[in-house]
């Protein structure tokens, strides 16, 4: 796990996730063009569930999904 602190909505927050988690993120913000924290952000205010790295997991599943569907 990898550990890292930002600032979302205003406030300080820190979110633990995998690796592999962290590069999907890198990822989908650099195939939009926006920063980590935006991007991250706006997976906070669209989350269904309480828990901001259960969200976060589930969007980068949804994405990698897209993109091989696509295919």
């Amino acid at each position: 796990m990898q550990k890292r602190s930002l600032s979302i909505a205003g406030h300080r927050t820190s979110l633990a996730l995998e690796p592999e988690f962290w590069a999907a993120l890198e990822a989908m913000a650099e195939a939009r063009g926006v920063p980590i924290t935006t991007l991250i952000r706006e997976i906070d205010e669209a989350r269904p569930a309480a828990n901001l790295s259960s969200a976060v997991r589930v969007a980068a599943l949804g994405w990698y999904r897209d993109r091989a569907d696509a295919r």
